[in-house]
């Protein structure tokens, strides 16, 4: 296991299958929070769904895949960034994030989805990277906006939520700019 300190107070780790219980107790904080903003299937109501979660994406990371990590402030998961997909044949990524009302306005996000970026374009030689949220999230918007990212398209109400149809943005940004950004 590794931990890639953000500041002080913050740290980036591996979100593991052995952190279930400490992930539900999370989700229980963040539930409400999140919904609108991540997939169903993230949003699991006890400690066996969550372990499902983790389950699922240890499964992803085996096969090079999907991949999930904690944030943690002040020792407190308090969110997480992830690689959604990652498909190193292709040279592609999508990142994802999420936080509790307690991990936000610290610049998170932005830190930790910086070193993913890092890492797949630096270490796994990956081509570009996709963000991906709905077009009225302003702050998922804006770590996309922060990160130098690229607002390619937006798709008209591909995001199903709550018995409506919500916009999706796609944003995107290729392996030269995120190494000219960070030269």
């Amino acid at each position: 296991m590794f931990t890639l300190p953000l500041r002080d107070n913050a740290e980036l780790r591996p979100l593991e299958t052995w952190h279930a219980e400490e992930f539900a107790a999370h989700l229980d904080r963040a539930r409400e929070h999140i919904r609108p903003w991540v997939g169903p299937a993230f949003v699991t109501g006890d400690v066996a769904g969550a372990r499902d979660t983790l389950v699922r994406y240890g499964e992803r990371r085996a096969a090079d895949g999907g991949r999930l990590y904690g944030l943690w402030l002040d020792g407190t998961l308090v969110g997480g960034v992830m690689f959604v997909a990652f498909d190193a044949a292709s040279g592609g990524c999508e990142l994802g994030c999420w936080l509790e009302p307690a991990g936000e306005g610290h610049g998170l996000v932005t830190e930790a989805c910086a070193r993913l970026l890092d890492w797949a374009f630096g270490e796994r030689g990956l081509h570009r990277a996709e963000w991906h949220c709905r077009a009225d999230n302003a702050r998922s918007s804006a770590v996309a906006e922060r990160l130098g990212m690229t607002l390619e398209g937006t798709r008209r109400e591909a995001w199903p939520y709550g018995g409506a149809r919500h916009d999706k943005q796609l944003w995107g940004l290729l392996a030269h700019e995120w190494q000219a950004r960070r030269a």
